[in-house]
């Protein structure tokens, strides 16, 4: 696999035209179509008007939140160089912070407009793994999201010297961390449609199953790309905050599964 020669498709009297940003708004599209189909056909109890009329503010929110969470990680570089902080075709979007303000903006909005939570939630999971999938290619386009150097034919990715990270400059190929996590969000996606709407389905297992379950996949499958990646914002104790965000996420799911399938009340 060969880098892009530019992260920039054209320019316009001086504007550019990204292709992170194109890739970005095709993942939305995408992940939006799948959460209206999936919600017609097999959520009858979810009013597709009323997730309509949350779904701008939920993206948004978790747009905020992705850009939020990300230079927080990195807030030394941004605080010197603060233009920087608005500038989202250079990459910099946290899926952690995304679902984070997602979470937060639908919570509000449950309040708002009085419907439950968690069954609204539970469309959601399989349009935000397939926006996943797609918008993990802006990384490509950046020369981000790499893992460590790699000597596997067909599947190394080169990466120009000036993307290259400090002390690796010796190496021109490494893992596509990034076409990892990509893989692994279809496998999500595959895996929430037809193995657990089915047996929620057929054991009438509770509201926000399918939203934790969700959570727990992504977050596991998280883990172990991040231990390929040498690219990670921010570690403690050496390890990587995306996975100790992911382990938390993954001991937070398996909590509200155990607990929301042993009650009868709903969020």
């Amino acid at each position: 696999m060969i880098s892009p020669p530019s992260s920039v498709v054209l320019e316009i009297n001086g504007f550019s035209v990204h292709y992170y940003g194109i890739i970005m708004f095709f993942a939305i599209i995408a992940a939006l179509f799948v959460i209206r189909y999936v919600a017609k056909k097999y959520y009858k109890d979810v009013d597709t008007n009323v997730l309509l009329d949350v779904l701008p503010a939920v993206i948004l929110f978790s747009l905020i939140g992705a850009r939020l969470y990300y230079v927080l990680m990195d807030f030394s570089y941004y605080a010197k160089y603060p233009s920087e902080i608005i500038a989202v075709w250079n990459g910099g979007m946290s899926i952690h912070g995304a679902i984070l303000g997602g979470i937060i903006s639908g919570l509000v909005f449950s309040k708002i407009h009085h419907f439950s939570f968690l069954k609204y939630a539970d469309v959601f999971p399989y349009g935000l793994a397939i926006g996943q999938a797609i918008g993990r290619f802006g990384n490509y386009f950046n020369c981000e999201a790499f893992g460590k150097p790699c000597d596997i034919p067909y599947l190394k990715l080169y990466i120009p010297m000036q993307h290259r990270p400090f002390g690796y400059e010796q190496y021109s190929y490494f893992h596509p961390a990034f076409l990892y996590e990509s893989l692994w969000d279809i496998c999500v996606f595959l895996l929430l449609f037809f193995v657990i709407r089915k047996f929620v389905q057929k054991y009438k297992l509770k509201d926000g199953t399918v939203f934790f379950s969700y959570l727990l996949l992504y977050s596991f499958g998280r883990i172990f790309v991040e231990w390929c990646r040498i690219d990670s914002v921010k570690s403690f104790w050496g390890i990587p905050v995306a996975q100790i965000a992911s382990i938390t996420i993954i001991a937070v799911s398996l909590i509200f599964l155990a607990l929301l399938n042993k009650r009868k009340g709903k969020i």
